[in-house]
């Protein structure tokens, strides 16, 4: 009597049997608790730029300049921990960039002085910019085919939440108590998500890509339990071959017209995104308004960028990806149009919070279909790659917007809104789709 050989299953076969469940729903409050956090740390000093600039007496150029030093170090922080993390693993960046950014954020609130602020908020920059990309990265790898494209764009819409209680706390606390306790409440959040995320396991598809398949299959076993399914004893997992990687491969074969595309598509949303919600607390007492009734507007607008994610997560399983994201982004610019235009405050109001809800959801597809678009070996590298390209834009884009807006509101947002379309348009010229498709694991392959 002969022993029925192993079944042999690829980790897309793996993942899909364990399927989704309390593992993955805890994994996503896990790393959108991070989310929210980073969002707050990166939207509030728009919000109290304001009270900033009055307190110290700062020009149009230094307020810019503050709000370039967190994207400054977020850039520093995408290319570092991205890389970092497709060498030696996701763990060691997931649980420390939450506690750099948060830790500096914190310390930023009791700064003495200007440049002290600027140094502090690039330092947090660092931490941000890693979290974003490592995020991704381990969340997308143990999410099912199916509904990997709806929980990644799921995870995005943390960072409206994150917005929405920095946007609340800015309207209650700057212009009661100003704006340090601000920054103070709004660090810690992420120092509670680092003692939590110690406890996350390393993703199971990075070691299995680094030829360690019994931890792997000790993990999946682990997530099988909490989501109430079982994998077989005796499986074996295909073990890809795993090379060493560099930056230089997004730029090889098959993946060079996508890469060029996604940089192009991330740096042009952040120039918008960031040009136009860096100065929104500015652009609303320039129409008149009080900083408090500036403060109520903007928590209404953020509010309009949760159906932005919803509306989204439902279309890239519906339409796809590349083309969700596409027409998000040009209705964004539409709306940023129509805001520079508006001539009514209904009119203004209006345009803004379609502007929000077409962008924000535009996010959401983004980091949707950049995961999805490279293999494991190069997951986090071609995430935090690209995300750099929002550091570098979001680095430019309050100097530019300041200078923009010192000749013409309406010239400063019609850039932004360019740039939203043009990203648009390269988003629907993107090679391939991934709606569906199985994630790659090794350099070359395509879904």
């Amino acid at each position: 009597m002969t022993t029925a050989a192993p079944a042999t299953w690829t980790f897309e076969e793996a993942i899909d049997r364990v399927g989704l469940g309390r593992f993955q729903y805890k994994l996503m409050a896990i790393c959108g608790a991070g989310w929210a956090a980073d969002a707050m740390e990166v939207l509030l000093i728009s919000f109290a730029l304001p009270a900033i600039r009055q307190e110290w007496g700062l020009s149009t150029a230094q307020a810019g300049l503050l709000g370039t030093a967190i994207f400054l170090g977020m850039l520093a922080g995408a290319w570092f921990w991205g890389t970092l993390s497709d060498r030696i693993g996701r763990k060691l960046g997931f649980i420390l960039t939450v506690l750099i950014d948060s830790g500096f954020g914190l310390l930023s609130a009791f700064s003495p002085n200007f440049a002290t602020l600027v140094l502090l908020r690039a330092l947090t920059g660092f931490g941000v910019g890693g979290t974003l990309p490592v995020d991704y990265a381990i969340f997308a790898e143990y999410l099912p085919r199916k509904q990997r494209g709806r929980y990644l764009v799921y995870l995005e819409a943390f960072w409206a939440l994150g917005a929405l209680v920095a946007a609340g706390l800015a309207w209650l606390i700057v212009p009661r108590v100003g704006w340090r306790p601000l920054l103070a409440i709004s660090a810690l959040p992420g120092l509670i998500v680092f003692w939590i995320r110690r406890y996350v396991p390393e993703s199971p598809r990075f070691l299995l890509v680094h030829g360690r398949e019994e931890e792997t299959r000790a993990i999946l076993r682990q997530v099988a339990r909490e989501n109430g399914a079982a994998l077989p004893e005796d499986i074996r997992l295909v073990v890809p071959p795993a090379p060493q990687v560099s930056v230089g491969d997004l730029w090889r074969r098959p993946y060079t017209r996508t890469t060029a595309l996604l940089w192009l598509i991330w740096f042009g949303i952040s120039l918008g995104y960031y040009g136009v919600f860096t100065w929104l607390p500015s652009l609303f007492v320039q129409r008149g308004m009080t900083f408090l009734r500036s403060y109520e507007y903007i928590f209404i607008l953020t509010l309009a960028q949760l159906p932005g994610y919803f509306s989204a997560a439902y279309l890239v399983e519906r339409l796809g990806r590349r083309m969700t994201l596409g027409l998000y982004l040009i209705a964004s610019g539409i709306f940023t149009y129509l805001f520079a235009v508006a001539v009514s405050l209904p009119a203004y109001v209006a345009a803004a919070i379609w502007m929000s809800f077409f962008a924000l959801g535009a996010w959401g597809a983004l980091y949707a279909y950049t995961p999805e678009a490279y293999p494991t070996q190069l997951r986090t590298t071609g995430m935090g790659a690209a995300s750099g390209m929002t550091r570098i834009a979001g680095a430019l884009a309050p100097t530019l917007g300041g200078y923009l807006l010192g000749v013409s509101m309406p010239l400063a947002l019609t850039v932004f809104a360019a740039a939203y379309v043009l990203s648009g348009l390269a988003a629907l010229s993107l090679p391939y789709e991934t709606k569906g498709q199985p994630l790659a694991d090794v350099v070359g392959e395509l879904r």
